[in-house]
């Protein structure tokens, strides 16, 4: 082992598609690290290991579990920190409850989510599990900002092996529609704390009888802290959206949402439910009385209409039934997340995400699937202002020029700001809805005023802080990309907006100490560095995008997209503060779909790519870290062997017959082995790999018939949030063949 204390790698357990192919892909992992005597373990940061470790007292020794994100969170402050994460699932309020429901026919003895406290107890519960909620594990473990890029492999095989690309036409009639006042972009205010004003804070709430309520107190900020506080008003909110939903109905545009209601945990739910209100607004007004008994909340989305709906008498659901009927063919037709089963992207907040919507509807040529399972042109509704201009922006140019052609198009990487929760307005429990009119407040601790806003009852005011040693980081990290790569690069700031006001006097400071002012970087607003970046790429060329927290996470995915068809293959580097590493797996979500197909037909179609490129930074910086010369050798290889796998072709086929998830590890290890049986540096490691690599090769027919001929067959992994460790490793290492070899694999 490099580090004596704790494992060399820390490979986290996460949910859905990526969990199952960690069954199959961390034993493989684990054997060639075991020939360098490197240590990997896994740490369960899943939404139901997050569960059970919130109510880990209330349960018996053998279900018991550590509280992994909490130990992780820690780990990642130190300088031997090495974690390769995978996507999780940041969860919406139907999926914690669906996993506390699982949990509890598993035999948890966990408490139902509260929707609506009673009592303190209850709160004390729903306070636990909003813990949870939303994007709970990022901020936590993102000490360091995200250094993200397509890989030269990965780059070159996209351009050789072009994804579909949609039409883009001149008369396209889809476009971006967001609120123009009222925002949060519109009403932020924004300043950076001085020594006199560093400390603890707290935000109030003042009704109109000049009562005052605490909302958040204890906000400890630092000296140097650049603190945000906006609003966005409801009221503006509904008559913008009434306005869309009748201007969508008259151009004949599917309507379609797209919010962040899993990172966004607070504000995005809310704004979702006055989306669904104001579309079934008549349905409402005339059910008023039973949707109140039925307990449904417009924030938790049609679909939870719907099963509630199921628990009436049959003449109550059918009139409901029939006048829901009657608003779906009066208004626009909507967006479908799935128009064979009906699900429409109003019918749970956390099925239509913007980061990854918006791009693949820009990358379909501006087309979304309709009701009618055709498509069509959609009024893409982003209420806020702050960036949907970088989709209108990419719509408008597209429009123009027609599609981007992957074959030629260059590459935009991204330093994107995140270490200590930057910018976080999802995860800080700074984020309120008005319980009434009145104020809302930030006061310091000297009882200075630095923000307030009048609000009216339901206005969502939400306030962030940002530290100022990740923003230097962050501006020392993207003059370090840029002086590595020779490439032009932007920070998207709009020096009209009071948050990136306080950033830019940052960047200008931190670029003119590090004697960078002759390197060209350039400061843009959104709208213009997206269609700059566009118009860089057209040209073959690469480009830097260094941005804030929320468009690095938007920007990670759109490009991505349209350069590579996916997010899931991009290199995500993560250089910790205190200079240990978290190496990320990509941005392809979770894949709920393919945990789906693989139950129905044993196979399971996520694509480890992601995986493979993370574990190779993730030993580079092993052998760097502890000079370590093995973990080097390992490093070295794999990055030879995933060079190897992307011009082979070996990711998982899209139908039966063909190799899945499974087959591609096969072929990875295959590859990797090859590599370290012809290596020079070590002999010892060359020898054992050679004579394992030779077994491999007469074997691979066997073992490919293995692991393809349990395809077909229904599997049942006993869980879904929480699936039966036992089966799952059966069912994702079904070649004994294969795991035999592996077996084989020994310390030298």
């Amino acid at each position: 082992m490099a580090n004596s204390t704790l494992p060399d790698i820390l490979y986290t357990t996460v949910d859905e598609a990526p969990e199952l192919a960690s069954a199959s892909l961390l034993p493989i992992i684990q054997s060639f690290a075991r020939a360098a005597d490197i240590q990997v373990e896994k740490r369960d940061i899943s939404l139901a290991g997050r569960i059970i470790a919130a109510f880990s007292n209330d349960l018996t020794d053998t279900q018991k579990q550590k509280d992994h994100l909490a130990e992780l969170g820690q780990l990642v402050k130190t300088p031997a920190a090495n974690v390769i994460k995978l996507p999780n699932i940041s969860a919406s309020v139907p999926q914690l409850i669906s996993a506390i429901a699982e949990l509890q026919e598993q035999g948890y003895a966990l408490p139902d989510y509260p929707e609506k406290p009673q009592t303190e107890a209850e709160s004390a519960i729903r306070a636990r599990y909003d813990a949870i909620k939303g994007s709970a594990v990022n901020p936590v473990l993102r000490e360091g900002n995200s250094d993200r890029r397509a890989a030269k492999a990965v780059k070159q095989h996209a351009m050789q092996n072009p994804h579909s690309m949609g039409e883009w036409i001149a008369s396209s009639k889809t476009h971006v529609a967001s609120m123009s006042s009222d925002t949060f972009f519109a009403n932020e205010k924004s300043a950076t704390l001085s020594d006199a004003q560093a400390g603890p804070a707290k935000i109030e709430f003042i009704d109109s009888a000049g009562q005052v309520s605490v909302l958040k107190e204890d906000l400890n900020l630092q000296s140097g802290t650049i603190v945000d506080a906006t609003y966005m008003s409801t009221a503006a909110l509904r008559t913008f959206l009434k306005a869309e939903i009748a201007d969508a109905k008259a151009k004949d545009v599917l309507f379609s949402l797209h919010l962040k209601s899993t990172m966004m945990k607070v504000s995005d739910p809310i704004i979702f439910g006055h989306v669904v209100a104001v579309f079934l607004e008549k349905l409402f007004e005339k059910h008023a009385a039973t949707l109140k008994d039925l307990g449904f909340h417009p924030n938790f989305g049609i679909g939870d209409l719907q099963t509630r709906l199921t628990t009436l008498d049959s003449d109550k659901r059918a009139a409901i039934d029939a006048d829901l009927a009657k608003v779906f063919a009066e208004q626009p037709a909507l967006y479908m997340v799935n128009s064979d089963k009906g699900i429409s992207n109003l019918h749970v907040s956390s099925d239509v995400i913007i980061d990854a919507s918006m791009p693949a509807l820009i990358r379909a040529g501006g087309k979304g699937w309709g009701p009618d399972g055709e498509e069509a042109d959609c009024k893409c509704v982003i209420p806020d202002a702050s960036y949907a201009c970088i989709y209108d922006e990419t719509i408008s140019y597209f429009k123009q020029t027609g599609a981007l052609d992957p074959t030629t198009s260059g590459a935009v990487s991204n330093v994107g700001l995140m270490a200590q929760k930057a910018e976080e307005y999802g995860s800080h429990p700074t984020t309120f809805e008005a319980a009434a009119d009145g104020c809302i407040r930030y006061v310091l601790h000297n009882g200075e005023i630095l923000h307030e806003h009048k609000v009216q009852k339901g206005d969502i005011w939400r306030s962030s802080s940002t530290n100022r040693a990740p923003v230097e980081d962050w501006v020392k990290l993207g003059i370090a990309r840029q002086k590595a790569t020779g490439v032009a690069a932007v920070f998207w700031l709009d020096d009209t907006r009071a948050h990136d006001v306080e950033i830019i006097k940052y960047v200008k400071k931190v670029v003119t100490a590090e004697g960078a002012d002759n390197l060209g970087l350039q400061i843009m607003a959104p709208r213009a560095a997206t269609r700059f970046s566009l118009e860089t790429i057209r040209t073959g060329k690469d480009c830097i995008s260094i941005t804030g927290n929320v468009l690095r996470d938007y920007l990670t995915d759109l490009f991505p997209i349209l350069e590579l068809g996916t997010s899931a293959k991009m290199l995500s580097v993560v250089k910790l503060m205190q200079g240990g590493g978290l190496f990320e797996t990509g941005a392809g979500g979770s894949a709920p779909k393919h945990v789906q197909q693989f139950k129905k037909e044993n196979y399971l179609r996520w694509d480890s790519l992601g995986e493979f490129l993370a574990l190779a930074e993730s030993l580079a910086h092993l052998a760097k870290t502890f000079s370590n010369e093995r973990a080097l050798i390992l490093s070295e290889s794999l990055h030879i062997a995933n060079s190897t796998f992307l011009r082979e072709n070996k990711s998982p086929t899209r139908k039966l017959g063909g190799i899945d998830n499974r087959g591609s590890h096969f072929y990875l290890a295959m590859y990797w082995i090859e590599e370290l049986a012809k290596q020079k540096t070590d002999t010892a490691l060359a020898s054992m790999f050679a004579n394992i690599h030779q077994e491999l090769k007469e074997k691979e027919e066997t073992i490919v018939s293995e692991l393809i001929d349990v395809q077909g067959q229904k599997q049942d992994i006993k869980g879904y949030y929480f699936m039966e460790k036992s089966v799952l490793d059966v069912a994702m290492r079904p070649s004994s063949t294969f795991n035999s070899i592996l077996d084989k694999i020994e310390i030298h």
